[in-house]
């Protein structure tokens, strides 16, 4: 119920909220007023620093009063610059607070107790010590999940210390801006129709928003679930999974507070445009962003300086553009199988057979002369227990050549080289030797004669010639881990794998090594290798684990492969995880993936397509979740993309009515120019700021700006963009992912273009983004996944 000036509690509203403003403004001040005194106290410790130190280098003892001189110093300015970003975070906090201080309240009565509390609701607590009153609780709070998740009536909550039950009287929310009440509702459900109603209605912006105000219950569930190890959130289009799983990762660092900060946490999202789009929401909820990440630049970082690393968009440009290559079913075949839980127990196997053979060493070579042969590390590996585990065997390995290495250095001292190197030693090197010398505590041999210098300066020379020897066999560069992977394709190696149990070769298995042969030849690296051969690399190395990850989130989970989850769990053995995915946009995977069965319903799929995450990690540890309703589009949009797919009448359309899409017919390329260059133009008129003209591929998204920008402002963005913004932006449709634009035109969606069934889902992904209006234009014929459907759902619009 809609609650209006004229109602006798709109002025006891307002005073309130008066009085909140006032508190508040109060305590901004104060802060202002710390944070200036803290900023200026830093900036003279900073100007003074040397004037508080004595610097004494005479003797030891006179080093170690100068180090610990530098170091107390050191420990007031980190400790000033901790209570200075303290001090700016809490004003930026109240800032937020005075213009938006809540946006609902539920008046409360616990069971036992005669008063009833009232509960005012925002992005952030504010307690008066004056008073000692709670003015505002933080949605996070355990009370604050009554707003959630009851309408008026009895209603129950958990606390630290056990459950509270009690009866909700009134439910009550706020529109609050720039400190003025614009509106307030009282309502029996969750987040009443009018505010969401309300809030999916404004434009899209270049950044995603902050939902606390209108979170629903079944989102609510997701947000504070703390149950499992993995949590799986299988969503429709626009139901709010990324925001969701954004508002969950405030919840985990504000209920974990004393255990859990924001460098414990990772998001493995699509792309870097994404990461942009999502970079203020968690800021917004005064909370500090966690390490974002994409899946590819994790890949480069480990792989990219050895090889051209194919990423996720290249392979998938590769499957729209090369349909008539004769190369294609084979590659198909090939990424099917190295993504799969098969080829895991594949590689396991080969890592097996490495332990009694065949590994590849790399010669240790010093000025062109081998000083450790690959066949002298072959015989010491091979003689070390069998036993021992493959990568502490590795270690052992290590440790000897770091000996090895030693001893022929100091032989290396009588040659004439090195007295070659000193003669040619500058100044600056001279002293550099004296210092390292001085560090190894040979005061008391520091060249006294000519000899001792001599001697002193050829050991200088020699470790530092030798250092880089000793980084690479620090790092393991002596396993040639490339030629490792490569050799499980060699014809004398396919031979060892055809009896693994439970692994079934595909039948074109030979074709697939030979091509994977070529492409590593090549110097290329395919996206399904990338994975692979990092997991034989850690197998034989030992994992490289990051323990401090504590809470692994990844957007777009329906994207990963088997294998890629097995190497993330290795990867991350300490996190709990949440993965966020839509079957319906698996627009990556081959046929028989982690998480997509071809052909299969949305509810099969939702059963079947999750199984190996479930088996990885436990069916006890694992709580799957599905939103099935879409809150980005208007209901004829839903209405019209949801009937695209086998089992789309599970999602539900919120009831926002807007437009019905249209679909527009062209003459030819030209006249399909032509008609979205009008249509921008009446777009613009309309004042719609956030437009998105998706194409099938970054070629044709190429085209289609060269064919535009000359008559409007338009903006090309490629998988290299890092930043998202307004405006009229062209991209291949699979980069749009988890994007949202008031107004999309897709481009060319005839029946030469989108027909194939495997692109069924990048044109249902492409036609989702749309949140107000969405307008599809072809030649020809029209694509099928259109054709097919109910004339009703949308507007045809002829030449």
């Amino acid at each position: 119920m809609s609650l209006t000036r004229h109602d006798a509690t709109w002025n006891e509203e307002e005073q309130r909220l008066r009085r909140v403003a006032r508190l508040v403004k109060t305590r901004i001040d104060e802060v202002s007023r710390l944070a200036d005194q803290r900023l200026e106290t830093a900036i003279d410790t900073n100007r003074d620093f040397w004037s508080d130190i004595t610097v004494n280098m005479n003797n030891p003892d006179d080093i170690m009063e100068t180090y610990t001189s530098i170091n107390q110093q050191s420990m007031v300015m980190v400790t000033q610059e901790r209570d200075l970003l303290h001090a700016e975070d809490t004003l930026r906090q109240l800032v937020r607070l005075h213009d938006t201080p809540y946006f609902g309240r539920i008046d409360f009565q616990e069971r036992g107790f005669p008063e009833t509390e009232r509960i005012y609701i925002g992005t952030s607590s504010f307690f008066d010590e004056a008073s000692q009153q709670y003015w505002v609780y933080d949605w996070r709070a355990p009370i604050s999940n009554l707003y959630y998740d009851y309408p008026p009536g009895p209603a129950t909550y958990q606390t630290p210390g056990g459950q509270i039950e009690g009866t909700i009287e009134l439910k009550r929310q706020y529109v609050i801006r720039q400190g003025e009440l614009k509106a307030m509702f009282d309502t029996g459900l969750a987040i009443g129709d009018e505010i969401l109603q309300t809030m999916l209605g404004q434009s899209a912006d270049d950044r995603m928003k902050s939902i606390v105000a209108t979170i629903q219950k079944e989102q609510n569930q997701i947000i504070r679930n703390d149950r499992h190890q993995v949590l799986i959130v299988q969503g429709a289009a626009g139901s709010g999974k990324t925001s969701v799983a954004l508002q969950r990762v405030a919840y985990l660092l504000y209920k974990h507070r004393n255990t859990l900060n924001a460098d414990n946490m990772i998001l493995f999202s699509p792309n870097a445009l994404f990461n942009s789009y999502v970079s203020t929401v968690l800021p917004e909820l005064g909370e500090t962003n966690m390490q974002q990440t994409t899946y590819q630049e994790y890949l480069q970082f480990r792989l990219g300086r050895r090889y051209q690393v194919e990423d996720l968009y290249e392979q998938m440009e590769y499957r729209l553009n090369a349909g008539d290559d004769p190369a294609y079913p084979i590659r198909q075949s090939s990424i099917r199988f190295k993504s799969s839980n098969a080829f895991i127990r594949l590689m396991d196997r080969y890592a097996k057979h490495l332990e009694q053979a065949g590994i590849i060493f790399k010669d240790i070579r010093f000025q062109g002369t081998i000083l450790i042969s690959r066949q002298q590390m072959s015989h010491f590996f091979y003689q070390i227990d069998p036993s021992i585990h493959l990568s502490n065997r590795v270690q052992l390995l290590k440790e000897w050549l770091l000996k090895e290495l030693k001893t022929l250095a100091k032989a290396e001292r009588s040659k004439p080289w090195v007295k070659d190197a000193i003669e040619f030693l500058d100044k600056e090197e001279y002293q550099n030797a004296f210092r390292t010398m001085q560090r190894k505590n040979d005061q008391e041999q520091l060249f006294y004669d000519a000899k001792q210098e001599a001697f002193l300066l050829g050991r200088y020379v020699i470790h530092q010639s030798f250092r880089p020897l000793r980084q690479k066999i620090k790092k393991l560069k002596f396993i040639d881990v490339a030629a490792l992977y490569r050799q499980l394709f060699l014809e004398e190696t396919r031979g060892l794998l055809e009896a693994v149990d439970g692994v079934t070769l595909p039948a074109d298995w030979n074709l697939i090594c030979d091509m994977t042969l070529t492409q590593l030849e090549n110097g290329q690296l395919a996206f399904e290798d990338a994975t692979p051969m990092l997991y034989l690399n850690e197998l034989i190395e030992g994992f490289q684990s990051y323990n401090t990850v504590r809470h692994v989130i990844i957007d777009e989970a329906q994207d990963y492969s088997a294998f890629q989850y097995t190497f993330l769990k290795r990867l991350f053995p300490r996190g709990k995880m949440t993965l966020l995915g839509d079957l319906n946009q698996a627009i990556y995977q081959s046929d028989t993936d982690a998480f997509d069965r071809s052909g299969e319903s949305t509810d099969a799929a939702t059963a079947t397509g999750y199984r190996h995450v479930i088996e990885l990690f436990g069916e006890g540890q694992t709580e799957m979740i599905r939103l099935t309703r879409s809150y980005r589009s208007t209901r004829e949009i839903v209405e019209f993309t949801r009937a695209m797919l086998p089992g789309g009448e599970a999602i539900e359309p919120f009831n926002r009515s807007g437009q019905k899409p249209v679909v527009q017919q062209a003459p030819d390329t030209d006249g399909l120019a032509a008609g979205v260059l009008a249509d921008l133009h009446a777009l613009r008129a309309e004042s719609i700021a956030s437009i998105a003209i998706l194409t099938k591929t970054a070629e044709e998204s190429r085209l289609v700006y060269e064919r535009l920008s000359s008559a409007i402002s338009v903006t090309l963005i490629s998988k290299n963009d890092h930043s998202f913004q307004k405006g009229v932006l062209i991209m291949p449709a699979y980069l749009a992912k988890g994007l949202e634009f008031d107004a999309v035109i897709v481009w060319d969606a005839s029946r030469h273009q989108y027909d194939k069934e495997s692109e069924r889902k990048l044109f249902y992904t492409a036609c989702t983004r749309a949140m107000h209006q969405l307008h599809i234009f072809y030649t020809g014929q029209l694509t099928r996944f259109i054709s097919a459907l109910d004339a009703h759902t949308y507007e045809h619009v002829e030449p």
